[in-house]
């Protein structure tokens, strides 16, 4: 779940015909109700949990409160007076430009949660880096992402995205060879890090972690446009790395609660075992439900309701607003939630 079924199932994908494309999105789409969908709607459910509390700063430093009524208040605001005025004005290049930033921030995400990832398995294993090491690790995090990033976009292009068009810009050839050079550079040194590490801890590492850390780098970011395919999958790989972490956690949480180790009164759910299990299975059941509301639910009534001009911007506004929405709001939500430093996160998380 961490990210080693990439390595098994992409190379297979390579010798798929294509097609077979429209049956693997149709898959793919399927499966989005049950991974994809809840991956965004638990960022939702852990943030704004007790988030009068967090306003307050009651248990938070000064900074991290700050953090999270932007990211709770303020970002959420000004994305919505941004598509707000660019669906009443009918700027379908405006509003093109948000598929941009999205792949733009999607990939930030992407990387810094790899590298997420192979910190809790670092302390989970007692297998820990130094401040120079985790340097090096984000030094080569960031430099991957945007050449990555860089490399769609060294031309002016067109594409569409549920039926809006969206433009990449054309950057020089000397920045793209220059990120080039750094991202081979920092992917060496990465290497001669893991290696020495590898030596000082007794021939050991976290390689669960490091597995998670190479598949959002290098599989899901860096190459993955050489097979369309790949484009169809990656989301859903994605979000099985991030429901491992995040079960994991709110497994602790329901814990730590009153009469955690009390069966359920219910004989069906008596199955589970102890009372958090039942608990930890309504987290889940909700994610399930908010993500259909979200994804589906929410813009299936704004198409039905709010009247705009479907020729300029085409009929399935909502459902792009929506989607570029929740990707670019979750990258800020976990920026915040998964924060060293945050109370929760340090209870919960590296039990």
């Amino acid at each position: 779940m961490l990210g080693g079924s990439a390595f098994l199932i992409l190379p297979i994908l390579i010798f798929v015909p294509l097609k077979y494309e429209g049956l693997l999105a149709a898959t793919m789409l399927l499966l989005a109700y049950v991974l994809n969908y809840p991956h965004f709607a638990h960022s939702y459910q852990i943030f704004y949990r007790n988030f009068g509390c967090k306003v307050r700063g009651d248990g938070y430093d000064k900074g991290l409160q700050i953090r999270y009524i932007l990211a709770g208040i303020v970002v959420p605001l000004l994305m919505g007076a941004f598509f707000a005025y660019g669906a009443t004005t009918a700027n379908a290049r405006l509003l093109g430009n948000a598929a941009n930033a999205m792949f733009f921030f999607v990939g930030w995400h992407y990387v810094k949660q790899g590298y997420g990832m192979l910190m809790v398995d670092a302390v989970l294993k007692r297998r820990f880096f130094s401040d120079l090491d985790k340097k090096i690790l984000l030094v080569n995090s960031y430099a991957v992402w945007l050449f990555a990033w860089l490399q769609t976009n060294t031309a002016v292009s067109e594409g569409s995205y549920y039926g809006l068009q969206y433009y990449t810009f054309a950057t020089p050839a000397w920045l793209n060879a220059i990120a080039l050079s750094i991202a081979a550079a920092s992917t060496a040194a990465t290497a001669v890090m893991l290696i020495n590490r590898w030596s000082r801890n007794g021939r050991s590492l976290p390689y669960n972690g490091i597995v998670a850390y190479a598949a959002s780098l290098y599989l899901w970011i860096l190459i993955v446009r050489i097979n369309p395919l790949w484009l169809l999958v990656v989301p859903a790989l994605h979000s099985l790395q991030y429901l491992a972490v995040v079960w994991r956690y709110q497994s602790n949480v329901e814990r730590d609660a009153p009469r955690a180790e009390r069966a359920p009164r219910s004989r069906l759910l008596s199955v589970l075992g102890r009372g958090y299990r039942v608990r930890v299975l309504e987290f889940v059941s909700a994610g399930l439900l908010l993500g259909g509301v979200g994804f589906w639910l929410i813009p299936t009534v704004l198409t039905a309701l709010i009247p705009y001009d479907e020729q300029a911007l085409g009929s399935s506004l909502f459902f792009f607003i929506v989607l570029i929405f929740i990707n670019v709001h979750h990258y800020f939500l976990d920026n915040v939630m998964w924060r060293r430093g945050n109370p929760e996160v340090s209870k919960y998380l590296f039990r």
